[in-house]
């Protein structure tokens, strides 16, 4: 057999998706399974967005602009500045959801061997689009009893080295749920300038803070960082669009984006459907996106309180997105999670979990603990945390 790659062989498995093959297995064998693993909402989409596909008379489907046609850059930037954020459309490039926005940036900012600084636990797919790129991650512990806040502008920045190009947030957290604040983007920002690097913020959950008294902070409000940050965003979860694959890199330095550019090129340019449902979202009224914050905010509650009256069960209280990290009673959350997909039903049903170690770099970390993504409606929430009471008190037997 041809030899592989070892970049491919190496590249670490997602523990969002690493678990789907037990859970395609118990649904074979009938049982119902609830997905609190994956960032999936049940939350409809704008009937917008789907009445522009149904009513679409296209004839063909031509290729679009590698950056994104110039009418939804426009919509995009219209739904910035309702969020205080100053953009141009040149500033943008649309890109096939945040993910291809992420590899797109590591690909302008790295090369081979190159270190993005990262505090963990941190989105999974980080992992892997450092690995596709060649380049490293240098992870900055934040701590499960601090609530995962930022860790110590000092200890990040004993981690910059000559090979430092980036430090990347994800605001607010996946998979932690912390909001980090303006104080806290800004002493990032001075780090970046003084160390002349790139402060990338995926902030594709700016819609979902579930607390009255904070606001999301962009790192594209700063002016100073003009030539330093790059903000990642996505209609994936703002309007439940997540199949769409829709996303932006966006930055005010310009040779970045003329780089991003031929990145795009490459890929010739983002699916015609996809933007018009997306434009469609972006434009349809405001009363949408205040619902399904409200809805968010209450599952968070609903789910928060559920899991804190479990035996043995600590969990972080988000602030922002959808997610929240639980620690159980357990030696090994992952063998937990894969036994309640093989071995463990309730009324022949069970709960499917993101083992939360796939979220950290740094091994034997988040070994006791799980995300858990309150994507589905309050009743099925406070079914699958009366599952995982039951499960927890078989295993310990």
């Amino acid at each position: 057999m041809p030899v592989l790659s070892e970049k491919g062989l190496n590249l670490p498995e997602s523990p969002i998706r690493k678990l789907v093959r037990f859970a395609d297995q118990a649904k074979a064998r009938g049982t119902y399974v609830y997905h609190l693993n994956i960032g999936q909402p049940d939350v409809d989409a704008p009937k917008e967005s789907l009445e522009v596909i149904q009513n679409s008379n296209l004839k063909l489907l031509p290729y679009g602009s590698s950056e994104g046609s110039l009418s939804f850059r426009k919509s995009l930037c219209t739904y910035f500045a309702k969020n205080k954020i100053a953009v141009d459309p040149q500033d943008i490039i649309v890109t096939s959801g945040a993910s291809e926005a992420i590899a797109f940036a590591f690909n302008c900012i790295a090369d081979v061997g190159d270190e993005i600084i990262i505090p963990e636990p941190f989105y999974a797919n980080y992992s892997g689009f450092t690995a596709s790129s060649n380049i490293n991650v240098i992870p900055v512990i934040s701590i499960f009893e601090d609530q995962f806040c930022l860790p110590s502008i000092e200890s990040i920045e004993s981690k910059i080295t000559s090979r430092t190009k980036a430090i990347l947030i994800c605001n607010p957290c996946n998979p932690t749920g912390y909001l980090y604040s303006k104080e806290e983007i800004e002493r990032l920002g001075d780090l970046a300038i003084k160390h002349n690097i790139f402060l990338i913020i995926d902030e594709v959950y700016r819609e979902f803070i579930h607390d009255d008294k904070r606001e999301h902070y962009s790192v594209l409000e700063s002016r100073k960082l003009a030539d330093h940050a790059i903000m990642i965003d996505s209609v994936s979860k703002r309007y439940s669009l997540c199949g769409a694959r829709v996303g932006c890199l966006v930055s005010k330095n310009k040779t970045l984006i003329a780089n991003a550019l031929k990145f795009a090129h490459l890929r010739l340019s983002p699916a015609t459907y996809s933007l018009l449902a997306s434009e469609a979202a972006i434009n349809s009224d405001s009363s949408y996106l205040l619902a399904v914050k409200k809805e968010y905010t209450a599952r968070k509650k609903t789910l928060i309180s559920s899991l804190e009256k479990i035996d043995g069960v600590r969990v972080s209280n988000p602030k922002g997105a959808f997610y929240c990290i639980v620690e159980l009673p357990v030696d090994d959350a992952e063998l937990f999670s894969k036994w309640m997909l093989t071995d463990f039903t309730d009324n022949n049903e069970t709960v499917m979990f993101a083992p939360a170690s796939g979220f950290y770099s740094s091994p034997g970390y988040g070994k006791k603990q799980i995300r858990i993504g309150f994507v589905l409606n309050e009743q099925k929430l406070l079914r699958a945390t009366e599952i995982l009471e039951k499960a927890l008190k078989t295993y310990s037997n």
